[in-house]
């Protein structure tokens, strides 16, 4: 079993606009204020819970399935495992710390669980089912018939979406799908179903798509290279920074804002790509774009529109592809709306384009996980379509 976690601080609910703090419960612990699918305190007679170390705490569930993924991680996590496969698949899940049971109930047992979330500010998580099939092989008829029924095109597609929060940088608030979100995408919606996820209201985050992918191909090769185990019901949890990060800025780019104050208007082949930053690619005929800092932009930007805010001059933004992120400005309306949406935009965003963004990809749910001799074909067909998935709105 890893050691016990290192203390950290308990997160407040997720954004500035939530409500007041929830009362304390058993031990200290608060419901998890950013689950996104599963058993909710509160809702379902077993929930998630964090501890005040940081730590997050899945209760047991009945039995077989409780005794069956408490046995998964105690194996996995073993002092003395020395099997490489389990080893190395510790890499892909969230750290486990044993079992906890409040002073006031002792016989409720909890998983004590790493919150793959704690080093984000502000983290947009992704909660998506894997496999052909989300019953496992002992499954009754009755509840091979109740699952399938949830989501008939599980077969076909893979995978399924159980629910997202994602945090929007122009309003600083948080937008939450639940799993009949996920239910309603079709074959035809797939794509842009899960590309929603990495919308930041603004722009498509396709530094967070990249470094995803990379994540789920390190998972999709483990399970290429192990026949010992399969898995059913199981999930991944993807999450990704949704405010600024530090980055680094190229000498020959630059900001569309930057291109606006230093010759005063944008002709209407300027066009920004927005990816975590502003990033303007020009018309064919100069083919070059230069970088400033982002901070240093919005505050010329600030002082030039106080000291002109009479000015004829107009900006206007119109979306031309909206699901992956494209925009065109041209000369036409500058007032101070278009500012404001500016300045909150701007405040969230990094100077430059990051090398890569911070993601985090685990797998999670092994209450139908059992030992077998061959290749999980079932987990290794969503994880290829997903990532297929991945790549397509990726190179959108």
């Amino acid at each position: 079993m890893a050691a016990e976690p290192p203390a950290l601080r308990l997160r407040p609910p997720g954004s500035a606009g939530d409500s007041p703090p929830v009362p304390r419960l058993l031990g200290g612990c608060v419901p998890l204020s950013h689950q996104v699918a599963g058993h909710m305190y509160g809702k379902d007679k077993v929930g998630i819970l964090q501890h005040p170390d940081g730590t997050v705490l899945k209760q047991l569930q009945p039995p077989p399935r409780g005794p069956r993924e408490l046995e998964f991680y105690t194996m996995v996590y073993a002092a003395d495992c020395a099997d490489a496969v389990l080893l190395e698949l510790r890499k892909h899940l969230p750290k486990y710390y044993g079992v906890w049971s409040p002073p006031t109930a002792p016989n409720d047992v909890y998983l004590k669980l790493e919150d793959v979330t704690h080093k984000f500010n502000k983290p947009c998580i992704m909660d998506v089912k894997i496999g052909r099939k989300s019953y496992d092989p002992f499954a009754s008829s009755e509840k091979i018939q109740q699952q399938v029924s949830k989501y008939p095109l599980m077969e076909e597609i893979g995978f399924l979406v159980l629910g997202m929060r994602v945090y929007h940088v122009h309003s600083d608030s948080y937008e939450t799908q639940n799993q009949h979100y996920g239910r309603s995408l079709t074959k035809e919606t797939l794509k842009e179903g899960v590309s929603k996820f990495f919308h930041n209201g603004f722009c498509l985050r396709k530094d967070a798509i990249a470094a995803s992918i990379q994540k789920v191909e390190k998972i999709l090769q483990w399970f290429e290279n192990q026949k010992q185990l399969n898995f059913y019901a199981s999930s991944l949890l993807f999450v990704y920074e949704g405010s600024s990060q530090p980055a680094t800025t190229k000498s020959h780019e630059r900001t569309l804002a930057g291109k606006f104050l230093s010759k005063g208007h944008l002709s209407d082949a300027d066009v920004l790509e927005c990816n975590n930053n502003f990033h303007l690619f020009s018309s064919p005929a100069n083919g070059t774009s230069v970088g400033k800092s982002l901070s240093k932009v919005y505050a010329r930007h600030r002082k030039l529109y106080s000291k002109k805010h009479h000015s004829q001059t107009s900006l206007k933004v119109e979306t031309l592809e909206q699901d992956n992120g494209w925009k065109s400005v041209s000369q036409e309306h500058l007032n101070g709306n278009v500012l404001s949406q500016l300045e909150k935009v701007f405040y969230h965003l990094p100077a430059g384009r990051p090398e890569t963004a911070e993601v985090e990809v685990r797998m999670i749910d092994f209450a139908h996980v059992f030992p077998s001799n061959t290749i999980d074909e079932g987990y290794v067909y969503g994880l290829k379509h997903l990532i297929a998935v991945l790549r397509s709105i990726l190179d959108s």
